[in-house]
């Protein structure tokens, strides 16, 4: 388990309030109810949680107990895209003070194994991560977290900007970032893509889930690029979305796959090696925190459009986000002030 707390009823709240948390109890089921919090480490501190974003993850975990290889086995807190404010420090802590706003890093790397020793600590074997079984999240009024994974928000970032990062769009924001020359975005959803297109998409291509309409929509979206497409992400994870991504991209490019929609895959893989495209797989994060922030404090990425949806925390409140995000349509990113 991580740091995040513990399931007793009982509370670890310092100033006697009751510590409470969103659990994922069981399919579609979510329930507020106490999580102590565990005792707080020298190098730790305690966040009051002011802004909680909404995941594909967290969704996925509510409607199916799993994501990818991770399976939901007993009661969970839920939430990962997290903000807040420090509330108590602990003894060897110089970084941060109480009262500091924060952006947490989610992920909890030993720090000792091989891949923490050559810098990919995204793929540390005993990571400890926020809502990933069995280690609990971060929706609850606090948490206890390592300090050198709290990052401090510039004055003009706000914690709500701190606490959300949708993929596909803010892959698109990032690509621009970059220095990305065009960037084209396709999607079932005509809602976002009038987003995409709001935010500074080139192009936006309207595609269906039918795997049979996929050598049709590369031609239209290769034309919309209007030159050979030299790198694909592919933010969903699906046999449609990852065919499209390495028929579409050219002999010698690169294919990303971000999104985990499909524990496994049915795609053309020996044309995609003919051509010498590579596919890149990425897990995770590393490294990002602080240059995604001075992105956002600079105005190089403006995030806040896509907010789309805020909620309280309350039991109903809860449920109604979660019912929101997972409907889609109009729905974005869905936001908890806490």
């Amino acid at each position: 388990m991580g740091k995040g707390g513990m399931s007793h009823d009982n509370n670890g709240d310092d100033d006697g309030g009751e510590n409470l948390a969103a659990w994922l109890v069981a399919q579609n089921t979510l329930k507020i109810q106490p999580f102590q919090l565990p005792p707080l480490g020298p190098h730790d501190v305690r966040v009051r949680m002011k802004a909680v974003g909404i995941c594909g993850s967290d969704v996925h975990y509510l409607k199916t107990l799993r994501c990818a290889h991770f399976v939901v086995k007993e009661p969970m807190v839920i939430g990962h895209e997290c903000a807040g404010v420090i509330e108590e420090v602990g003894s060897d802590v110089k970084s941060l003070v109480p009262g500091d706003r924060v952006a947490l890093e989610p992920g909890i790397s030993c720090w000792r194994c091989e891949y923490c020793k050559e810098g990919r600590y995204n793929l540390c074997p005993d990571m400890k991560f926020f809502a990933t079984p069995p280690v609990h999240g971060s929706l609850a009024n606090q948490v206890v977290h390592p300090a050198d994974l709290c990052f401090k928000l510039p004055d003009n970032v706000s914690l709500e900007e701190g606490a959300m990062w949708p993929i596909g769009l803010v892959t698109l924001l990032a690509a621009r970032a970059f220095g990305a020359p065009k960037v084209i975005i396709a999607d079932v959803d005509d809602h976002r893509l009038s987003v995409a297109k709001s935010l500074g998409a080139d192009g936006v291509i309207k595609v269906s889930r039918s795997i049979q309409d996929a050598d049709e929509e590369v031609l239209l979206i290769q034309k919309a690029m209007g030159a050979l497409i030299d790198v694909t992400f592919d933010c969903a994870g699906f046999d449609k979305t990852m065919s499209t991504a390495l028929t579409a991209t050219r002999a010698g490019g690169k294919v990303c796959l971000v999104g985990m929609g499909h524990n496994e895959m049915t795609v053309p893989l020996t044309p995609a090696a003919a051509r010498e495209v590579d596919v890149i797989g990425i897990f995770r994060y590393k490294n990002t925190w602080p240059l995604c922030l001075e992105f956002i404090r600079s105005g190089k990425i403006d995030v806040k459009p896509l907010i789309t949806h805020r909620f309280g925390f309350s039991q109903k409140e809860v449920e109604d986000a979660f019912e929101t995000s997972a409907r889609g349509g109009d729905a974005i990113k869905v936001m908890f002030n806490l």
